[in-house]
C-alpha cells in the first residue's frame, strides 16, 4: 500500500494524541499558536457575530481548524475565535464541566471525545433539528453514540477505531493466511512465534496488544467481548449485560495469550508499549490504532514494507469483528450566546464538502462512509479504503447509557478483565461480580 505520506499527515491530525487520551495515552503535539482563527480573514461583515470554537489549541489541530473556520467567516460574515484550552484530555473535560457547572458561556463550539456525549448531555444543544436528515450519512455507530433520549448532542468530525496489523513477510514465509478469527490468530501467532525463535530471534512474540489495567484495556477487552457476540458491557437501554457466557469465554481466550504468545509484560502495556515491540520486528501481530501506521512505515523501522492491516477477527464462525470507536465530534454549548451561528459552523464544519477536503490533504478521517469510496481521496490516500471496513466493525464504548458514571463503569471494566488476564479469576467469575459491581453503580439500570 503506498499510503506513507498519508499516514504521516494523518497522523499528525488526527490525533493519536487525542484518541490515545481517551484509551490510555497522550502524545505530544507542537507548541501552541495564537488562538484567534480571524487574524488573517476579512473583518465581519457588520451585524455578524464572534463565535468561540475549542477545536484543538496546538499544532495540524489548531491549523486545520483555523483554516476551516476562516472559510465559513468569509462565507457568513461572521468572526470565529479558537479557544485554547488544554491538550490532555482529561483536563480538557475537567474544564469544560467546570464551564458548564457555572453556566459561563466561554465557548460556543467544543470538541468532544466519542465518550463524552453522556458525561455532558445536559449542558449540550439538540442539533437534530439543524442536520434535516442529514445525520443519516453519517456512521450509524456514531450518531448512535452522540444521540441520547432522542437528542443528537453532537456532530462526528473525525473518526478512528481499533484495527490488527499483521507481518505480511511471516505469513508468506509459513505460508499462513490472515486469521479471521481469535483461535486462527492464535494457531497462527503460536507457530511463526515458534518458528522465529528456534531460527535465531529469542524476543520474537505472537501477539502484542494493550493490556494494562486503565481505559486503554476498556478498548481491548470490549472489543474481546463484542466479538464472541457478548454485547457491549451495558445495553442502550442501561440494563447490564455482561454477565453471559460469550463475555466471559472472550476474557478467558484473551487470557490464554498472556505467556504464550504474548509476553508476561504484556498487562503493562498501553498503545506506545505493544508498537514499540512490533515496530521492532518482535511480534507477529499487533492490535492497535491506525497511529501506528505511520511509525511501522518509517524509514528508521526495522519492519517497512512488511506490514498489513486488517479488521480484529472474530470470536470464531458465528462471531463478528468488533473495532472499539475512536475519535471525535462537534457540539454546540446549552450556554452560547448564539447557538444559531454555532451550530451552523458545526453542520458546515462536519459536512460532506469539507470533511472530503480534510481527507484529500490528509488530515483527518471522515465519519461519511461515502467518502471511503470517493475516486478523489482514494486517489490521494489509497489506505482509506481498508480503514473502512474497520470503521463498520466499530462498536461504541458504553459511555451514552451511563452517563456520568461512566468512568467508574469503565474502570469496574477494565479491573474485572485485568483480573482475568492476570490470572486472578476466571471469565464467568468475573463477568458475575462485575454485574453485581455494575448494577450497584446504577442502582438497577437507573443511571
Amino acid at each position: 500500500m503506498k499510503t506513507n505520506q498519508f499516514m504521516k499527515h494523518w497522523v499528525a491530525g488526527i490525533s493519536a494524541a487525542l484518541l490515545l487520551a481517551a484509551c490510555g495515552g497522550e502524545k505530544p503535539k507542537d507548541a501552541p499558536k495564537a488562538a484567534d482563527a480571524g487574524a488573517a480573514a476579512a473583518p465581519a461583515a457588520a451585524g455578524g457575530v464572534e463565535v468561540t470554537i475549542s477545536c484543538g489549541s496546538v499544532g495540524q489541530d489548531h491549523d486545520v481548524c483555523q483554516k476551516n473556520v476562516a472559510e465559513w467567516e468569509k462565507k457568513t460574515g461572521n468572526k470565529v475565535k479558537l479557544y485554547s484550552d488544554p491538550k490532555d484530555s482529561s483536563e480538557k473535560l475537567a474544564l469544560f464541566r467546570q464551564q458548564f457547572g457555572a453556566g459561563a458561556s466561554d465557548v460556543d463550539v467544543l470538541m468532544v471525545d466519542v465518550v463524552w456525549p453522556g458525561i455532558l448531555k445536559d449542558h449540550l444543544l439538540d442539533l437534530k433539528e439543524a442536520t434535516k436528515g442529514s445525520e443519516k450519512d453519517f456512521f450509524p455507530a456514531i450518531v448512535a453514540n452522540n444521540t441520547i433520549d432522542g437528542k443528537l448532542l453532537a456532530m462526528p468530525w473525525f473518526t478512528d477505531a481499533g484495527l490488527l496489523y499483521y507481518r505480511k513477510d511471516l505469513l508468506e514465509k509459513y505460508k499462513e493466511k490472515v486469521p479471521t478469527t481469535w483461535d486462527e490468530l492464535t494457531a497462527t501467532a503460536k507457530k511463526i512465534q515458534d518458528g522465529e525463535r528456534a531460527a535465531g530471534n529469542k524476543d520474537m512474540q505472537g501477539y502484542v496488544f494493550q493490556a494494562k489495567a486503565s481505559e486503554t484495556l476498556t478498548c481491548d477487552a470490549l472489543e474481546w467481548v463484542a466479538s464472541y457476540n457478548g454485547g457491549t458491557i451495558v445495553d442502550s437501554t442501561g440494563k447490564v449485560t455482561i454477565n453471559n457466557p460469550g463475555a466471559a469465554k472472550a476474557l478467558d481466550t484473551a487470557a490464554g495469550w498472556v505467556g504464550t504468545i504474548a509476553p508476561k509484560g504484556v498487562l503493562n502495556y498501553a498503545e506506545e508499549e505493544a508498537r514499540g515491540v512490533f515496530q521492532n520486528g518482535n511480534s507477529v501481530f499487533m492490535r492497535n490504532w491506525p497511529y501506528a501506521w505511520s511509525g511501522a512505515q518509517s524509514a528508521d523501522s526495522k519492519i517497512k514494507d512488511k506490514v498489513g492491516v486488517s479488521p480484529l477477527p472474530k470470536g470464531g464462525a458465528d462471531g463478528r469483528n468488533a473495532a472499539t470507536l475512536g475519535g471525535w465530534q462537534l457540539a454546540v454549548s446549552k450556554y452560547s450566546k448564539h447557538p444559531k451561528e454555532a451550530t451552523d459552523l458545526v453542520m458546515f464544519l462536519t459536512s460532506k464538502e469539507v470533511q472530503k477536503q480534510r481527507a484529500i490533504d490528509g488530515a483527518y478521517n471522515p465519519t461519511i462512509p461515502a467518502l471511503y469510496q470517493d475516486k478523489d481521496i482514494l486517489a490521494k490516500n489509497p489506505f482509506f479504503g481498508d480503514l473502512m471496513k474497520v470503521f463498520e466493525s466499530s462498536v461504541a464504548r458504553l459511555s451514552t447509557p451511563t452517563g456520568a458514571k461512566y468512568n467508574e463503569v469503565s474502570n469496574a471494566f477494565w479491573n474485572a478483565s485485568s483480573s482475568v488476564l492476570s490470572g486472578k479469576a476466571k471469565g464467568a467469575e468475573a463477568v458475575a461480580k462485575l454485574e453485581e459491581d455494575l448494577n450497584k453503580i446504577s442502582r438497577g439500570g437507573k443511571w
